[in-house]
């Protein structure tokens, strides 16, 4: 009976009722079982092998054998030999056996010995061309599931919600049936100490994806949900900014040519394969929206947020005008009562699995031991230091904040106007600002592994703020945000980096001639 469990390209096998072929040679008038690996090169036998590496049985009684085959008694380091219960009354060693006789390679038995044949290869030396199959990457071979059925949850979205642990990662074989347990070198491929993030997963994403050789998945129209105009009315009503900002990152999606289907469709088998980062994507739109209405630069937001308080201490009863100010004070404590939760449950966070791994059998009551001490000392310490109950899991959801709860104190910036940091001008509305500062001047190279470089001191601090906002509710680095933010401010003024480039063409001939 065997029992197979596939992880991605990795075939887990685990045999039961089974005892790998022995050769036995007497030893002070007892048998002794010695697996095959240790007689090669003194016993050349020809071994035939079914179904790429399986085991072929010679004696089909397995009536009278009550052994059960668990690899759990065998060691990582070494395979003991098998240890027969009355080998001494048998006469000879060609008589009737009490366990089936199994043939199986040499690769069988170190399978067996130290967990799975798996367990074994990925110990071995990275090949060159070969993606072996990891806890990430099938994180990766998730989300790669859920963009093929265009399913509304990001790439952010995935990743918190395995920080929030609705999703199995780390310690993940805790959840395995009775049947899969882990054995010996299979603890390395589940054994995760870090959490996912988010630019890793992406790299893998598409490595995955161009391995497999995947074809060009369906394409991203206007209805679905990872279009920037769906995801940045989504993140709108996240950070509690004015739905009237829909308007103007719908006009920026468009001018900027990222809501074609092609540039938002993943093709795998392109020249460059790359896929969108929807979320991180449609966050930088906002962040160039904010920068067109309010400058960002800790002057002139400021001055406009006199002007909108006063109209609103004059007009009570009118709509109210966005005041930037007051929903930066909103949006701060906010923030930093999420940031302060989200440090004390990764602090709390318990990286050691309910269910202890072990290499062999005589590990086994030592790992238990320490594992009950180490919760009994847990109990002892929680009930000490915080007395209060523990909150039950909430549900997943893809929001973080709740503006519209009712008896909430918070200003809800939902339904306020923009006609303070807006004018008429013909039948259309502009900016009052007509100034706007460019995040990147100048673009790294080509052969460079990032698109720019940001130091928060070279940048205002009302601009630094709405990056660490939208970084932290996305979980992903700064700079990740501040290279996507400029790469579609490169997208909007081309006349102006173009100018530049010329420019700085002309120097350098000048500087030849």
């Amino acid at each position: 009976m065997k029992f197979y469990i596939i992880f991605g390209s990795a075939t887990f096998r685990r045999a039961s009722r089974r005892i790998v072929k022995t050769q036995f040679i007497p030893v002070e008038g007892k048998l002794r079982g010695i697996p095959d690996g240790a007689l090669i090169g003194m016993i050349q036998e020809k071994e035939e092998i079914l179904d790429g590496g399986g085991i072929e049985v010679l004696e089909d009684n397995p009536s009278h054998s009550d052994w059960e085959s668990e690899p759990e008694l065998l060691s990582d380091l070494s395979c003991p030999a098998f240890v027969e219960s009355g080998a001494e009354s048998q006469p000879a060693v060609h008589t009737q056996k009490p366990f089936p006789v199994v043939r199986a390679s040499q690769s069988e038995t170190a399978s067996v010995c130290s967990g799975s044949l798996d367990g074994v290869e990925y110990a071995l030396r990275k090949e060159k061309g070969i993606v072996k199959m990891t806890v990430p990457r099938t994180l990766a071979f998730c989300y790669l599931s859920l963009l093929w059925q265009r399913e509304t949850i990001t790439l952010a979205d995935l990743l918190r919600f395995v920080e929030e642990d609705h999703i199995p990662y780390i310690n993940a074989f805790q959840h395995f049936p009775e049947e899969m347990k882990l054995y010996g070198r299979d603890k390395g491929i589940f054994a995760i100490e870090s959490w996912p993030n988010y630019e890793d997963i992406y790299k893998k994403i598409i490595e995955v994806a161009t391995f497999l050789d995947l074809p060009r998945f369906p394409d991203i129209t206007e209805d679905c949900y990872l279009h920037p105009n769906i995801l940045c009315m989504k993140y709108l009503m996240e950070v509690n900014l004015p739905d009237e900002m829909h308007d103007l990152t719908c006009h920026v999606v468009k001018v900027t040519g990222m809501g074609e289907v092609d540039f938002l469709t993943f093709d795998p088998i392109a020249k460059k394969a790359k896929t969108v980062k929807y979320d991180v994507q449609a966050v930088a739109v906002i962040v160039v929206v904010l920068k067109l209405l309010f400058l960002l630069d800790d002057n002139l937001e400021w001055s406009l947020s006199n002007i909108a308080e006063k109209y609103n201490e004059k007009n009570e009863e009118d709509k109210p005008w966005f005041d930037f100010r007051k929903w930066y004070q909103v949006m701060k404590k906010a923030i930093d009562e999420k940031k302060q939760t989200w440090e004390e449950a990764r602090a709390k966070y318990l990286w050691k699995s309910e269910k202890p791994l072990y290499h062999s059998a005589i590990d086994r009551s030592v790992v238990y031991k320490r594992r009950e001490m180490v919760v009994s000392l847990q109990k002892q310490f929680s009930t000490l230091v915080d007395s209060t109950p523990t909150v039950e899991k909430k549900s997943p959801s893809s929001f973080q904040f709740s503006w519209t709860k009712e008896g909430s104190d918070r200003t809800c910036f939902h339904g306020h106007s923009l006609q303070g940091v807006l004018k008429q001008k013909g039948q259309s509305l502009t900016t009052k600002n007509s100034l706007y500062w460019l995040s990147t001047q100048k673009f790294c190279k080509s052969y460079c592994k990032h698109v720019t470089t940001y130091e928060e001191s070279n940048f205002s601090l009302s601009y630094q703020f709405i990056l660490n906002l939208f970084s932290f509710l996305l979980r992903i680095k700064t700079s990740l945000l501040h290279e996507e933010v400029s790469l579609i401010e490169k997208r909007l003024f081309k006349a102006k980096y173009s100018t530049t480039k010329k420019k700085s063409s002309r120097s350098r001939k000048a500087r030849k001639c």
